[in-house]
């Protein structure tokens, strides 16, 4: 059963006539269309991309089984598009992402299906649902992710030195995945130094890497839409006797994290057995210490205390224990992991023991 058939099977559970979907990544992963500003209207009389005429003909190549609606046909009206459609297709019952439509986009399709007969109803996860656990193509575009990650980290390691700015290791970490093939950055890198590193999401500034700092890298690779995430920490110039001691304790808790990472495994379990390797610095551990990661950065299943889900074949996930001491520092050792039918396989593979710089 194709994505399409999936999707026509959940609407006729849930009573809908059609799906209007308008999540980025949703789009792009039930259609292959692979840029913004687009959005599609799944149903079983056809299915239909609607964008504008800055990118119908990538939608017309990228798509090529989705009719394509050009909105600015409709008087420039995204709303008046999928009235459109809705009026074409006959949906009288019309699902909706209500935690990714707008409320003045909710506003004005309202208005104007009510007075066609159409009711909007919001549903939630649908798509979501489908992405949970990866087929070999994602697994595959991961995995390409990972590796363009790894050589780009190798290829930083010898300019991290004492009178560099972090603004400009980042610079170098970034040219190295392009050229090494990725089609984008996976997020914002994070590349800190200093005090700094105990700022979960520090961004990199003007500081210059000083003997004595750690230096915490958390970037990642995008290849075909997928996303790698991978977190190093690395210490220049001898470490002292707490910066060892810390690096070893996460070190330990990220090993500790991954061996209690499978198919079955509900998404507590590695944050109880990692708090009890770091209880001596718990107050300064984050319990948010694993995401899904794929078309999105952060993705179901959340690891931690307050996760809900049970690990699946197929479910990539990042185990990323850390130690974060206000005005002190911190130390984050972050690996992208695809659940298996025989446990958990990491798929970023650049070394973990401290390196001292």
């Amino acid at each position: 059963m194709n994505k399409v058939e999936k999707i026509l099977s959940i609407l006729k559970e849930q009573n809908l006539d059609g799906f209007y979907i308008t999540k980025k990544s949703n789009v792009n992963y039930t259609t292959g269309y692979p840029d913004e500003l687009a959005y599609a209207v799944i149903c079983p009389q056809g299915q239909y991309v609607i964008t504008d005429s800055r990118f119908t003909e990538l939608a017309e190549i990228s798509c090529p089984d989705y009719e394509i609606i050009n909105w600015h046909f409709c008087d420039r009206s995204l709303p008046k598009a999928v009235a459109q459609v809705c009026e074409k297709a006959g949906i009288k019952r019309l699902g909706f992402e209500e935690c990714f439509t707008t409320y003045d986009k909710y506003a004005e399709l309202e208005q104007l299906l009510s007075s066609c007969g159409t009711t909007l109803v919001p549903t939630r996860n649908i798509i979501e649902e489908l992405r949970y656990a990866k087929s070999e193509e994602e697994v595959a575009n991961t995995r390409i992710a990972c590796e363009i990650a790894d050589k780009a980290l190798e290829e930083l390691v010898p300019y991290i030195r004492p009178g560099v700015s972090e603004r400009e290791l980042c610079a170098r970490l970034e040219f190295s995945m392009k050229m090494h093939g990725a089609h984008d950055l996976g997020f914002e890198t994070i590349l800190i130094s200093g005090a700094k590193t105990s700022l979960l999401h520090g961004k990199p500034g003007d500081k210059l890497v000083e003997k004595g700092d750690f230096v915490l890298v958390d970037f990642g690779a995008m290849y075909n839409g997928y996303i790698s995430d991978i977190t190093r920490t690395f210490v220049v110039g001898e470490p002292t006797e707490k910066q060892r001691e810390i690096y070893e304790l996460v070190r330990k808790g990220q090993e500790t994290g991954l061996m209690n990472m499978g198919p079955g495994v509900h998404a507590t379990k590695p944050d109880a057995e990692i708090r009890k390797i770091v209880s001596k610095y718990e107050e300064y551990y984050y319990s948010g210490m694993g995401h899904g990661v794929g078309l999105d950065l952060h993705e179901e299943p959340f690891l931690g205390i307050n996760g809900t889900r049970t690990m699946l074949p197929g479910c990539v996930i990042t185990m990323e224990p850390g130690i974060y001491i206000p005005g002190w520092g911190g130390v984050r050792i972050e690996d992208t992991v695809l659940i298996t039918e025989n446990g958990a396989e990491p798929l970023t593979h650049f070394p973990k023991d401290l390196m001292i710089l």
